[in-house]
């Protein structure tokens, strides 16, 4: 072996010693279950740039905003918007996971828990037939869980960057107990 060709495994090889006290897997936490996702609809869209506002119309005499309503998505590029059907048999639970953009999730039968990644408390919330939430993906990372006996279903939008993946597994960060 060449002297220089030598001293670069040895230099890999002591790099790979040292490193290994610092190592752990990291384990993604999948679906279980029988959580089930579906692709209803998938849309592909330019850029976005969308601005609602809404107020009573008599806003500007009475000086109350109380009924002010705003909307604001601006996207540069191309975006994929999905419709998803889950399905949460009882027990089920999505994995710990995020997603590259956001979600509406609107809770179409039965109840779910959502528990956040950074939430040191484990705090559930929980969301009935008829209810809506926000995910706000990027580095959000969350469980939903059905913890009732009854079958659980919703339905989610979302909007993600055009031809990215549109859920991405993250490892249990710990914090609750299940």
């Amino acid at each position: 072996m060449q002297p220089k060709l030598r001293w670069v495994v040895l230099l890999g090889a002591a790099i790979m010693v040292a490193a290994a006290p610092y190592a752990r897997p990291v384990l993604a936490t999948p679906a279980s279950g029988g959580f089930v996702s579906t692709t209803l609809a998938v849309g592909r869209f330019g850029d976005i740039h969308v601005f609602n506002h809404l107020v009573p119309p008599d806003f500007w005499n009475s000086g109350q905003n109380s009924d002010v309503w705003h909307s604001f998505q601006k996207t540069k590029g191309a975006s994929d918007v999905y419709v998803q059907s889950n399905v949460f048999p009882p027990g089920a639970s999505s994995g710990w996971h995020t997603h590259p953009g956001h979600s509406l999730i609107i809770v179409a039968a039965g109840t779910v828990t959502a528990y956040d990644g950074d939430d040191a408390e484990c705090s559930p919330h929980v969301y009935t037939r008829g209810m809506g939430f926000v995910d706000p993906g990027g580095d959000h990372v969350h469980n939903i869980r059905n913890e009732d006996a009854v079958e659980a279903r919703t339905v989610v939008v979302q909007l993600i960057p055009a031809d990215a993946g549109r859920r991405i597994d993250a490892a249990d960060p710990g914090n609750c107990a299940f």
